[in-house]
């Protein structure tokens, strides 16, 4: 029996099993089987020799974003609008068979597009290439998840489970849980918040399933068994994501109201060009990029080529965008000048924990080199060699 027949005789056996306080540990049991088995699906098979085709592309700018969706939705139309990069775009599905990259310069940024194939129901267990097409998703920093606002409100939970099912996590933020594997020991279970939808023995016998006898467990939130599982494997993208319900045009206005008002949702239309503006400023606010403009000492600021920070991408901090300028510069530097919406009064001496806002203006202030010794009768160094073997021996006196 293969993994996907595996899985979806489980997935048989949970839509089976009532949910009671008596089953609540068997189906504890059954999905961390199931996230084992998928964690297998997306392994390479073994004895090949590398990675197969895919849709990999060299990162560029100071941030990615991935449009995916059901084909035929608007994704090559909507990338030749908001980058003017040409993507093919056709009335029959699947024109797209390729990852198509574009840029779109915004607030003096570089953001990276990338218009990929729609995926289809299936795609996690690797129909219509979806796992590369998901591939590419989870090296981004942000999905703008294109759907047809004609069509169900089906295809957004299709997609979404799709996504979940390869590990990426829409719009959550990692659970407050402490793991660690231990040689010795035994398991060490504490907690530090009333747990409501998980206790410690099902816990031990999640553990136990994945072979961990010796670990150590701590519980900050109330989490659920999935998050816990999450933490486990250790391999899970947690991803902000956008939806954007195109083609509103061929629907009423009661509909797009409804659709509007939905969180993370955004509605546009290509054909017509409307709320794209909007778009554009939705994916700044969701991708939280800060432009950093630097100031030589004596000079007036530089506002033609910022520094861009993101806390996804590094930090927002003084230390980071040291870092980000040239990583030396974190030992020289003695205090760091800022204007700007971070700053209380201006311009504020701040250190390298300091967190920077948008369009700041900085100044480092450097280390003056110590001089060696003092001056004049005051020196306390020489140019005399250190060791006697190295001075010049003086000639000898004429007898």
């Amino acid at each position: 029996m293969g993994i996907i027949e595996r899985i979806k005789e489980i997935e048989a056996e949970m839509a089976r099993t009532q949910k009671n306080k008596a089953t609540e540990y068997h189906l504890g049991q059954l999905k961390a089987k199931i996230a084992k088995l998928r964690t297998q699906l997306l392994e390479p098979p073994k004895g090949s020799s590398g990675g197969g085709d895919g849709f990999e592309v060299t990162k560029y700018g100071h941030g990615r974003v991935a449009l995916i969706g059901f084909p035929s939705v608007g994704k090559s139309t909507l990338l030749t609008m908001l980058t003017g990069t040409h993507s093919e775009a056709a009335s029959y599905e699947f024109t797209t068979l390729t990852c198509i990259p574009g840029v779109i310069r915004y607030n003096d940024t570089k953001i990276q597009l990338l218009d990929l194939p729609g995926i289809i129901e299936g795609a996690s267990e690797g129909k219509g290439r979806g796992r590369q097409v998901i591939a590419v998703a989870k090296s981004s920093d942000l999905v703008l998840m294109v759907l047809d606002a004609s069509k169900s409100e089906g295809h957004r939970q299709i997609l979404t489970k799709e996504l979940e099912a390869v590990g990426l996590r829409l719009n959550k933020r990692p659970p407050q849980i402490y793991f660690k594997k231990k040689k010795t020991g035994g398991i060490s279970f504490n907690t530090t918040a009333p747990l409501t939808r998980i206790d410690e023995k099902l816990c031990y016998q999640i553990l136990h399933e994945y072979k961990i006898h010796n670990a150590e467990v701590l519980f900050r939130e109330d989490a659920t068994v999935d998050d816990f599982i999450d933490v486990i494997e250790g391999n899970r993208k947690y991803i902000k994501c956008v939806y954007v319900y195109n083609k509103i045009d061929v629907v009423g206005i009661d509909d797009v109201d409804r659709l509007a008002r939905q969180p993370n949702s955004i509605v546009i239309s290509c054909n017509l060009k409307l709320n794209l503006d909007r778009l554009l400023a939705r994916m700044w606010e969701e991708m939280g990029l800060v432009r950093v403009y630097t100031k030589p000492q004596g000079q007036q600021p530089d506002f033609d080529e910022p520094f861009v920070l993101s806390s996804d991408r590094g930090g927002c901090t003084v230390e980071d965008f040291c870092n980000h300028v040239h990583r030396t510069l974190v030992k020289d530097m003695k205090y760091a000048l800022v204007w700007g919406r971070s700053a209380r009064h201006y311009p504020q001496h701040c250190g390298l924990s300091h967190r920077l806002e948008d369009e700041d203006v900085v100044q480092i202030v450097k280390k003056k080199e110590r001089e060696e010794g003092g001056r004049g009768r005051f020196k306390t160094h020489s140019n005399a060699p250190a060791r006697i073997a190295d001075r010049e021996k003086k000639a000898p006196l004429k007898q």
